[in-house]
């Protein structure tokens, strides 16, 4: 299956090389998409020069930062255009490890319509995690599952893969989130389709180099948004359909059989 992993970048030039070349190293015959957000800091050169060395990498320049949501919907447009059977998702940092890789995508080309790199699963952790990290990625999983009903251990994680048959399915344009609210929007839409979600152990590892992109503002997006989301859900449909109906005049006669 020709597998495409988007590795979005902002700010990432003492990471980059490195983590292309861990890929590489577990899975050569994959290609990889980096999406970069205008870096000040020689990110998108230091892609252009892996690209021009080596033609299973590819680069996408966005003239500022976007956002990660908007990151990925434009690498599987440019995925998908040209046909790839997995697209996956992949952080530049070095905190995904490419020795998952190989689980991951043994699982997508089992059938899962979305796999899940799981750091709360049996198997699965994290190193060298701040206990608040731990209390955002845990406890916005668990808000997410009683506000919206999805059940997966790991909603908020990166470390993904998507069939191309999945993506196809989903309303890409439709999805506004950034940040990592975006990937319990995208968790959220397939399951509501009736996709399939499998999650598989990951170790997530902390950051060596470099700044996390992680902020108040991420956080509060996906509360927001999870609490609108969940509490549309909650309306019970028939009330749907009386907004989206119109009523019905006393004097209206009923049709005949």
């Amino acid at each position: 299956m020709r597998t495409l992993i988007i590795v979005p970048t902002y700010n990432e030039s003492d990471n980059l090389e490195l983590i292309v070349q861990r890929i590489h190293a577990e899975q050569p015959g994959v290609d990889i998409l980096i999406a970069d957000d205008g870096s000040p800091d020689g990110t998108g050169e230091i892609a252009d020069r892996l690209a021009a060395d080596d033609p299973r990498v590819h680069v996408m320049h966005r003239t500022s930062k976007q956002g990660l949501g908007s990151a990925y919907r434009a690498g599987f447009a440019w995925g998908l255009a040209r046909d790839y059977d997995v697209l996956m998702e992949m952080d530049a940092d070095g905190s995904h490890r490419p020795e998952d890789l190989a689980k991951i995508l043994a699982a997508s080309e089992a059938g899962a319509d979305l796999v899940l790199g799981s750091r709360w699963v049996p198997g699965g952790g994290v190193v060298n995690w701040p206990w608040h990290r731990r209390l955002i990625s845990r406890g916005g999983t668990l808000y997410a599952h009683l506000m919206l009903g999805i059940p997966i251990k790991d909603a908020t994680g990166g470390f993904r893969a998507f069939r191309r048959s999945t993506l196809e399915r989903l309303p890409l344009e439709d999805v506004a989130s950034q940040g990592y609210c975006f990937q319990i929007d995208m968790a959220r839409r397939v399951v509501a389709a009736g996709m399939s979600v499998q999650e598989v152990p990951i170790t997530f590892v902390e950051r060596e180099r470099g700044q996390s992109k992680m902020s108040g503002a991420i956080v509060r997006e996906a509360l927001w948004r999870v609490t609108l989301w969940g509490l549309a859900r909650a309306v019970p449909r028939s009330l749907r359909r009386d907004r989206q109906e119109p009523a019905r005049t006393p004097d209206a006669k009923e049709p005949r059989p």
